[in-house]
């Protein structure tokens, strides 16, 4: 492809909303037969601001779609105990279907004990060590909402993976690793790489489809972009600024996410598809 050419831009926005208009969709229809509303809890500890605005939007997102929003709201000075105890709670709670905590929830708190808190068949957020697995294994289970939405990105744009070389920037155990492992299974080739990897753009300049996850503005440039290749930016810094630097990438490029309204649009909603495939599962309509 010729350096020239301006990369397509792959529009999460549009495809986000197809999704949630078909989870919508479904979660009338299962109001229509049991009587019940898909319902997501959301736990929040503390009150950051990023954390506090991040939860409010999911919570009107589930509105609009017809998805019941459950908030729980803890002090910043809550134990890991009793974080745990609240989200065991809502584990066995019937009436809830999907349960996302919002993290970080403070240097005090053991997290990983928290996320395992959360029952498999209600971690519609993919962040217990049972989805991971499942990940990792093909198996059926709820995909980290990030890279599922990558995924369906990809498929959105017929982008073949058979064969292909991926490259993924950043070792998140909910973006990175997962991305990892779902593009492996999709039959590409991955490569891990890192802030710390040796020579990075060498191994960058290589990849067929590139993800960056690694959390730093414009760290990758187009310069380090194979001509041709599918870049992914899952990365958001302040100012709207991914960890491409899109104005050099999109003359490289022949797909790109934009940051914003890429990748962003679609974690909320794979979250929303999956709270109510959650529901579909647990209400025995599957």
């Amino acid at each position: 492809m010729p350096q020239t050419q301006t990369a397509r831009p792959m529009d999460g926005t549009g495809l986000a909303r197809r999704i949630v208009e078909s989870s919508s969709a479904t979660a009338a229809d299962i109001r229509r037969r049991t009587g019940v509303s898909p319902c997501l809890a959301t736990v929040l500890v503390g009150e950051d601001p990023a954390s506090v605005t991040y939860v409010r939007m999911k919570r009107s997102r589930c509105e609009k779609a017809g998805i019941e929003s459950r908030h729980v709201a803890l002090p910043a000075s809550v134990g890991t105990a009793e974080l745990v105890a609240t989200i065991t709670a809502l584990s066995q709670d019937p009436t809830v279907h999907g349960i996302l905590l919002q993290h970080p929830a403070g240097p005090h708190i053991d997290e990983r004990a928290a996320f395992e808190a959360i029952a498999p068949d209600k971690d519609v957020d993919g962040v217990t060590m049972h989805s991971f697995a499942a990940m990792g294994f093909g198996l059926p289970g709820f995909v980290s909402c990030t890279p599922g939405g990558i995924m369906r990105l990809l498929d959105e744009y017929d982008v073949d993976l058979t064969g292909k070389h991926a490259v993924v920037v950043g070792r998140s155990a909910i973006l990175g690793k997962p991305a990892g492992m779902l593009l492996l299974g999709r039959d590409a080739t991955v490569t891990y790489c890192h802030s710390r990897t040796a020579d990075l753009s060498a191994i960058v300049r290589q990849a067929d489809v590139l993800l960056a996850a690694v959390g730093r503005p414009r760290f990758i440039t187009g310069a380090d972009i194979k001509p041709g290749a599918v870049v992914i930016d899952a990365g958001y810094n302040p100012g709207n600024v991914g960890d491409i630097d899109f104005d050099t990438a999109r003359d490289r490029a022949s797909l790109i996410t934009p940051v914003p309204g890429g990748v962003g649009p679609m974690t909320i909603a794979v979250l929303l598809a999956q709270t109510v495939e959650a529901a579909t599962r647990q209400l025995g309509l599957s």
